[in-house]
């Protein structure tokens, strides 16, 4: 009997069938050209294929003159506010972003200070979950993975709604925002249950605190002593701000509105957006940033030399170092060209923590990286293609200096990203009104059909 269930990737027979299947299938790169057809919904300038309207937000990172793509500072606008006059209206007001930014996204203007309150209140009333979710869904059943554990419970809360399926506005609106509250807590829960099943550490669950952000509350679940600074609150805060919405056409936010136009249930929607995250290319680059860093500053001895660490970018670059890939993982993104806005915030707002966590050198180093990054690559690849680090690249030394553990490095963005996929699901329910359907070109193939015992 042939079982696959224990079979390694190398095994003989997973192998062999997987030879079987490369001998019948391959579709070159020069066949896409010659049919003109757009691999990754990308125009050949890398720019991304038109594919619909949204109010939602606007990521501005190049100029069109003449038909050519001309490199320009990056711009980031939440229902047309700069993203950087919401991060600095909350820093003069020393009050927490993340709630405003969530109503902004969904509703279209700013809270007044009654609506303001009135979603604090509602994202604390909401963010428990419901009665033996935690012990049914998630302590009976850990996983490794909190981005796993992440999308079964978001398609299990389903069978814990009265009328999952009403595609009404009302009905999204109360699902959206209960999402939005549960998603921390389905997180911490996670957590926990990770550290005590698979790390045999000790698992904790802390109440919540009605006066708490949405960043405080996290930062109650994560530490044993609930104890937290509000400089780390406020940092933490910005995180999500900056991560809770990046326009329509991103893989996972394009993934909600693509299932939310065939008709489908929010939880179905929003479980298939966390595993579009969870991949390496997009949520997931956070992580690879710390492995990579983790990997330069293991084999670069100085690293205030900036040879010596050009030297090892190029090495990583050409295939011969980190995993492999050939990426710089963090530098580059398919719009931002000369700085990507929240990268900018993000590090502006680190360097007084990490003065004070001893996290200096460290973040020098980071910094280092980016500079010497796009000198590395035009060296290596011969392109002079314009690159700058983007918000993957500075987030999860952040989540660091504040002991988020790398576990929770892209839940986190998914944590924050909730409230752009919710706010992208309703325009397209209320204003999309026809399913994506995309084309793809069959190649010429013909086959006769060969009788069972006459095949060879």
């Amino acid at each position: 009997m042939e079982r696959l269930n224990n079979e390694t990737p190398g095994s003989t027979t997973i192998q062999e069938l997987c030879e079987e299947y490369k001998r019948h299938n391959v579709i070159t790169k020069e066949e896409y050209e010659t049919h003109r057809v757009k691999r990754g919904l990308r125009n050949a300038d890398g720019t991304g294929v038109m594919a619909g309207l949204t109010h939602v937000c606007n990521v501005h990172g190049y100029l069109i003159a003449d038909g050519d793509k001309i490199p320009d500072k990056g711009k980031l606008t939440y229902r047309g506010i700069d993203v950087e006059d919401i991060v600095r209206g909350c820093e003069a007001e020393d009050r927490f972003g993340f709630e405003e930014v969530a109503w902004l996204l969904i509703f279209g203007q700013l809270p007044n200070r009654k609506q303001y309150e009135r979603m604090c209140r509602l994202l604390y009333e909401n963010r428990e979950l419901p009665e033996y979710f935690p012990e049914d869904m998630i302590i009976k059943a850990p996983s490794k993975n909190i981005m796993n554990k992440l999308a079964r419970s978001v398609l299990a809360l389903y069978s814990y709604d009265d009328s999952p399926d009403d595609l009404s506005l009302e009905n999204n609106m109360r699902q959206s925002l209960s999402l939005i509250a549960r998603m921390p807590s389905i997180m911490s829960y996670a957590y926990q249950v990770k550290r005590r099943h698979f790390d045999k550490e000790s698992m904790f669950f802390h109440p919540y605190d009605p006066n708490h952000s949405t960043a405080e509350a996290i930062l109650n679940a994560l530490r044993p002593d609930r104890k937290f600074t509000h400089q780390e609150a406020k940092l933490l805060d910005l995180c999500m701000m900056l991560h809770a919405e990046h326009g329509g056409g991103n893989n996972s936010t394009f993934t909600t509105r693509v299932l939310t136009s065939a008709g489908t249930d929010i939880y179905s929607a929003i479980g298939a957006a966390v595993g579009s995250l969870k991949g390496f290319k997009h949520g997931g680059a956070n992580h690879q940033v710390r492995m990579m860093m983790d990997d330069l500053m293991e084999h670069v001895q100085d690293w205030e030399d900036e040879d010596e660490v050009e030297a090892y970018l190029e090495k990583i670059l050409r295939g011969e170092a980190a995993d492999g890939s050939g990426l710089i993982y963090g530098v580059g993104h398919a719009i931002y060209t000369l700085s990507d806005p929240r990268a900018v915030i993000l590090k502006e707002k680190a360097q007084s923590l990490a003065e004070q966590k001893g996290y200096g050198k460290k973040l020098a180093l980071y910094e280092l990286v980016e500079r010497l990054s796009p000198e590395a690559f035009a060296k290596v690849t011969g392109k002079d293609k314009v690159i700058s680090a983007n918000v993957d690249f500075y987030s999860g030394l952040v989540y660091e200096m504040l002991g988020i553990p790398e576990d929770l490095f892209t839940p986190m963005f998914a944590v924050s990203r909730i409230a752009g996929w919710c706010a992208h699901r309703i325009e397209e329910l209320t204003t999309g009104g026809r399913i994506m359907r995309p084309a793809y070109r069959a190649l010429p193939m013909s086959q006769v059909y060969v009788p069972l015992d006459q095949r060879s």
